[in-house]
């Protein structure tokens, strides 16, 4: 590389492995902003997308030659350089508590905004479920109904429902507008209920769907607007311990039998069960999901003010379509199971009963994993108090985040998948910036474990939970 502007023969491949445009020559000493217009010229973009790039999956951060520099390249061979378009919008890290609420007698277990960031729910030991005004940061309606423990809660696509379970197996539906129950208590399970998942809005504009798993073995699909249920489909032998809705119109079910069984949700046939795993699958993702929970809201598109939803149930879904097809790709969903084995395995669980990768490292078990919102990573909270980033497509380890003193319990992606939010047992949370691998914001504050976060969709706040029985809110 002495010769003085020496050039290199070069073909830009995107993520999936497809050529575009021909090989063309490039000085070596470009830098990644000359790449950036190279590109969108190429694919003939009309507004500009931001990309990484990549050489033999070494990210070419400030020009190809340094990158090559630490590279043995055969002169004579076209260069692939890799590019992956970034998220146009921004989030910006949350730096701070605005509010800590009180009301909640017991811990706070679970908490979730709903698809467009407009509304924030909470469910707890003390049996309610609480909505909270995300404007003023004060608590909006105390649901109560459950004679139990709420386990978890689960917002419907298009946001108008919250569905809640708990330990008493009932399922109750609330209005967030009014804070009162919608419809009759779905009740059936024998045993407390352990996740909900609801069809998503591509599939059916009317959200009349959810899925229940508990801890009788059996998962039930439920007709919200009738109060009935549809069927209930069994076959696992211990305690079902999560389940996710895929957008193909399949169910994926995790247990403590240490399997993972895909259903086919409008009959109910069993399809294949998933094995691997040595000890109990505690937590699924798939990388679908963050374009299914929010349905037909685009984050990229989110601003300060919450508008009323006008279009009908048809246009939403329609909406929610466009979304997924783009996120999805061609390739099929891909499914991510943590478990007691210390151990993750990736899977196209709906072409392949055998895992793409089995991916090793934690130490004790994995109590969650979350797929980015662009679904390249994935990330994966242990025990053994750290958490894991993953390629999202190959399994491949890339990186330990440490910090954490103690157990991390939930994980949660901002919208452009450029950061991401812990919670562990040693009371605080912190913001990764996921390109450093680093802590960017260290948010202490909670007297006790937390045990839930989650990240708004619409990138503007945080929202935590724990055993201190306080909801905090943080932003930037």
């Amino acid at each position: 590389m002495e010769e003085e502007g020496e050039r290199i023969l070069t073909q830009f491949v995107s993520e999936t492995g497809e050529t575009t445009g021909d090989p063309f020559d490039l000085p070596v000493n470009v830098t990644t902003e000359k790449l950036q217009l190279i590109c969108n010229a190429i694919l003939q973009k009309e507004e500009p997308v931001p990309y990484s790039f990549f050489v033999n999956e070494t990210e070419i951060t400030a020009s190809l030659e340094e990158t090559l520099k630490t590279q043995t390249q055969e002169t004579e061979k076209v260069l692939k350089v890799v590019y992956q378009p970034q998220a146009v919008f921004r989030v910006r890290a949350v730096t701070r508590c605005t509010t800590s609420i009180e009301g909640h007698a017991e811990a706070v277990i679970s908490v979730a905004f709903s698809p467009d960031g407009r509304y924030l729910a909470s469910g707890s030991g003390d049996t309610t479920v609480r909505f909270w005004d995300v404007n003023t940061e004060t608590p909006h309606f105390t649901c109560k109904g459950h004679k139990h423990w709420v386990l978890c809660i689960a917002w419907s696509p298009d946001g108008q429902v919250l569905a809640s379970g708990c330990k008493n197996s009932q399922i109750l539906l609330w209005n967030p507008e009014t804070g009162k129950q919608v419809g009759r208590p779905l009740t059936g399970h024998r045993q407390w209920i352990t996740w909900l998942a609801w069809e998503p809005l591509h599939r059916n504009g009317n959200c009349r769907h959810l899925a229940s798993s508990s801890k009788d073995a059996t998962i039930r699909i439920w007709d919200v607007k009738l109060g009935t249920c549809l069927r209930s489909l069994s076959s696992h032998l211990q305690s079902v311990t999560c389940i996710r809705w895929g957008g193909d119109g399949l169910l994926y079910s995790s247990s403590q039998d240490r399997t993972i069984k895909v259903w086919r949700a409008e009959d109910g046939v069993l399809c294949r069960t998933l094995q691997g795993h040595g000890h109990w699958v505690n937590t699924m993702a798939l990388s679908t999901d963050y374009v299914t929970r929010t349905g037909a809201f685009d984050p990229s598109k989110a601003s300060h003010v919450y508008r009323k939803v006008t279009e009908t149930a048809d246009e939403l879904s329609k909406l929610a379509q466009e979304r997924y097809t783009s996120v999805k790709g061609t390739e099929p969903e891909r499914l991510v199971s943590g478990s007691d084995d210390f151990t993750l395995f990736l899977w196209h669980p709906s072409e392949d009963k055998k895992p793409l990768a089995r991916m090793t490292g934690h130490q004790q078990l994995i109590n969650e994993v979350a797929f980015s919102p662009d679904t390249r990573l994935i990330a994966s909270a242990s025990f053994d108090k750290s958490v894991k980033l993953w390629d999202g497509r190959s399994g491949k380890f890339l990186t330990t985040l440490r910090g954490h003193v103690s157990k991390v319990y939930q994980v949660s992606w901002s919208s452009d998948s450029r950061l991401l939010c812990s919670g562990s047992a040693d009371s605080t949370l912190k913001v990764w910036n996921i390109k450093t691998g680093k802590i960017a914001i260290d948010l202490p504050g909670h007297a006790d474990e937390v045990y839930a976060v989650d990240w708004s969709p619409d990138g503007q706040r945080v929202a935590s939970g724990g055993k201190d029985k306080i909801l905090k809110i943080w932003r930037k």
